[in-house]
């Protein structure tokens, strides 16, 4: 599969060198304590509206008792209210050196009837119910007070008027519950908060364990071991990572046995031009006739030609073998116009041979994601094979054209290949017996290998019209576009009609 080569990262290149990368440990540790310490605050702002509540329980229990102790000194006589205190008013309300007490007997919307008046009246509820206590928070002189309030009518009929009691008093005493509350359970958080992030490191540490193990093991494996790793002997959780790894090891070996196959078949087939270039230059040198001298360097001339050309396709298979994603960048190419460059550099061979060498246009450009370089070395093997095994005053055809699908074909009027050896001559080093030519024995590998590489399929097929084969390749909708066709036809076709 083909990817789109990244661009470099010029912005980071020139900040200088990249950033360290991220710790498995330090992230998991940043989850955990990040939502800790922002809880912290949180919790101690509940924790003192807690104890708040806590502590107004008891303290308004007790202002609802002075309540309802005023309430009872309070006598409705001819009309009036009258309040008759058996103590003085100070004393009856327990005032002490914390806090100071207020009261006020009031008739509603009417004048004080005794008491402090700074006290703020309350307006009645819509339905007033005996014995009920009322609370609010409310300011005497600036500073925050606790009022506790009732509302008595001064007669049986619904109609009378109400006359309101309250008592207030200041909030030191609530306030120093409150703060020892608070000061009781947030003091020893202090202390489980560090403990709690040395057992959270602990824990993390023992958790990540087993991937350290792992690591260990992969780092005492010798260079050459690429052997998958058992997925069962690591986490469940790693265990997608480690079928991702041997899937790669996988490939990686098979990149180097690719490699030491061709390094051996390199070797083989370089050695026998390299030993006849050696004996016709041994039998050169011992010639004396200057017509057999002349042979003798002609052989050796198309010896080095033909150990040229092998060199070349041996060097085309291995880049077509290589990291095609490390190496070759993909970019959008013309196919027909790159069929049209290739057939033009051929000509001079196919008119050698006496060769009718033409290509044949659908009329609008047809670009496939590929590389170029090794889509013109496909075209160009598929060609220069059709030229080769193709008689003289024979034909050679390269075509594209669509039909749901990107279609590049070459047509040859040649010797042809039986059907038992269509798929045996995309194997290195295979050649069909009795073509009389010779040959390497690797163009239709490489070809094959580039399709591969792009995603198209190669076949061959007979060629209906008599005698030859028609060499195939087929790009899948996937890899294909269409681009307006250009106006200009080319100088090369015409050339080449």
């Amino acid at each position: 599969m083909l990817r789109r080569r990244r661009k470099p990262d010029r912005t980071a290149a020139a900040k200088g060198p990249s950033a360290p990368p991220n710790s498995l440990f330090g992230e998991i540790l940043d989850w955990m304590l990040a939502p800790l310490l922002f809880l912290w605050p949180i919790s101690i702002i509940v924790t003192h509206n807690v104890a708040d509540n806590i502590a107004n329980q008891p303290y308004d229990l007790a202002l609802a008792e002075s309540v309802r102790a005023l309430a009872r000194l309070v006598a409705f006589q001819e009309g009036e209210v009258r309040v008759d205190f058996p103590a003085p008013p100070r004393a009856l309300f327990r005032s002490d050196q914390d806090d100071t007490v207020y009261y006020q007997v009031a008739l509603d919307d009417g004048p004080l009837v005794t008491g402090d008046a700074e006290i703020a009246r309350s307006s009645p509820p819509m339905i007033v119910i005996p014995e009920e206590i009322h609370y609010r928070d409310d300011y005497i002189h600036g500073e925050q007070v606790r009022v506790a309030y009732q509302f008595l009518r001064t007669g049986s009929d619904p109609g009378t008027p109400l006359v309101l009691v309250q008592v207030a008093e200041t909030r030191n005493k609530r306030s120093d519950l409150a703060s020892r509350v608070v000061t009781g359970v947030l003091l020893p958080q202090f202390a489980i908060i560090p403990l709690a992030v040395i057992l959270v490191w602990v824990g993390l540490t023992r958790g990540i364990a087993p991937l350290n193990r792992l690591q260990s093991r992969i780092r005492r494996r010798r260079p050459t071991d690429l052997s998958p790793i058992a997925p069962a002997s690591v986490p469940e959780e790693v265990r997608p990572l480690i079928v991702s790894f041997n899937d790669m090891m996988a490939r990686l070996e098979e990149n180097l046995q690719a490699q030491q196959r061709f390094i051996a078949d390199a070797a083989h087939q370089m050695r026998t031009p390299l030993t006849g270039l050696k004996m016709q230059t041994e039998l050169a040198m011992q010639e004396t006739d200057p017509e057999q001298l002349l042979r003798s360097l002609k052989h050796i001339a198309d010896s080095a030609d033909r150990a040229s050309h092998l060199i070349s396709q041996l060097l085309s298979l291995a880049r077509a073998e290589s990291s095609f994603e490390k190496v070759y960048a993909v970019e959008q190419v013309d196919l027909e116009a790159l069929v049209r460059d290739v057939a033009l550099e051929l000509f001079p061979r196919a008119l050698a041979k006496d060769i009718d060498l033409g290509v044949e246009a659908c009329g609008q450009q047809l670009v496939v994601e590929g590389n170029a370089v090794l889509l013109r070395e496909m075209a160009k093997n598929l060609i220069d094979n059709a030229i080769k095994y193709t008689p003289r005053s024979g034909s050679v055809t390269a075509r594209t054209r669509v039909a749901g699908a990107i279609i590049l074909e070459v047509e040859d009027t040649g010797v042809g290949i039986p059907e038992s050896d269509r798929e045996l001559v995309f194997e290195r080093f295979y050649r069909v017996l009795g073509s009389g030519e010779d040959g390497s024995g690797l163009g239709l590998p490489i070809v094959r290998e580039i399709a591969e590489l792009h995603r198209a399929t190669v076949s061959l097929n007979p060629n209906p019209a008599g005698q030859g084969t028609i060499a195939q390749v087929l790009f899948p909708r996937g890899v294909m576009a269409s681009l307006p066709v250009s106006n200009a036809a080319p100088e090369a076709l015409r050339a080449l009609e």
